[in-house]
């Protein structure tokens, strides 16, 4: 039976999202990327510890119960490097700080994901770059977390890029599916990967899919990861301008380019499918 599924560009999460990632970004004077005058940027909702700012924001949830958000930030900057602060930050929905977890563990914190246990899943989406010794040993890697921040798995190898089935090259994306399966959107453009990684819930690794390019099964920024409750896996493929999808297995199902560089991507509870879509006008 084939199941249709609504696409919703859904105004109220992108600037929810926009909020966050956008915070430094927001120099930047490009009339492409003002929302509608139809809504507001409430920009005090998340009430920050003590002494600190809100920085460039690319991760972002809501716990499975509803009760709370959580956000992985830059350390009030870009980047977390020569930064003591905490980058996962757990906040209830009137936006009252809670907890925070993570600090001096992070490059450029990117992608995160609450799985259905509400453990708290995120990338490091940078390592070294041989001249900033703080970068050493850091970044290229995948962590668990629980919801108290204990750290419960590690996965790639710290500060080295690669392409083997143990190492990462600038993760952008991890989501876990319902059987305990974690995919991994591996690469974030230049001459990084352009792979999905899965792996089974202990971190053993699986299978691996996907090249650079733009065919079927390719990619240019793996960016976002979501899946439907009929298991398809869904890929903001965001350098080439669509949502890709597949099977748990990584077998090629459909692609839509009906975006502009999806940069975050959620299903709900209905199969209703909700994007980003970062360079629209």
């Amino acid at each position: 039976m084939t199941r249709v599924f609504t696409i919703q560009c859904s105004w109220s999460l992108v600037l929810a999202l926009l909020v966050l990632t956008s915070a430094l970004q927001a120099q930047v004077d490009d009339a492409r990327f003002s929302p509608s005058d139809a809504y507001t940027i409430n920009q005090e909702f998340f009430k920050m510890p003590p002494d600190r700012t809100i920085g460039s924001t690319a991760g972002f949830s809501i716990s499975p119960d509803g009760s709370s958000i959580w956000v992985f930030d830059r350390c009030g900057a870009n980047d977390c490097v020569g930064s003591n602060l905490d980058p996962i930050m757990q906040f209830d929905m009137e936006g009252k700080h809670l907890i925070s977890f993570g600090a001096n563990m992070f490059i450029r914190p990117h992608g995160l994901h609450v799985d259905r246990e509400g453990n708290v899943w995120v990338t490091d989406g940078e390592g070294p770059d041989g001249r900033d010794p703080r970068r050493e040993g850091k970044g290229h890697q995948v962590f668990k977390f629980s919801p108290t921040g204990e750290q419960l798995l590690e996965l790639g190898k710290p500060g080295i890029a690669g392409d083997g089935p143990d190492e990462f090259n600038q993760p952008s994306a991890v989501y876990v599916g319902p059987n305990g399966d974690i995919f991994i959107g591996d690469g974030h453009g230049g001459q990084t990967n352009a792979r999905i990684m899965k792996f089974d819930a202990r971190g053993n690794f699986i299978k691996t899919w996907g090249e650079r390019g733009s065919g079927p099964g390719q990619f240019a920024v793996p960016h976002a990861l979501a899946m439907d409750s009929s298991g398809r896996l869904f890929v903001g493929d965001r350098g080439n301008n669509r949502v890709q999808i597949f099977n748990e297995e990584g077998n090629f199902i459909a692609e839509w380019r009906q975006f502009g560089r999806p940069s975050g991507i959620y299903i709900d509870h209905n199969d209703i499918l909700y994007v980003t879509d970062s360079s629209s006008t």
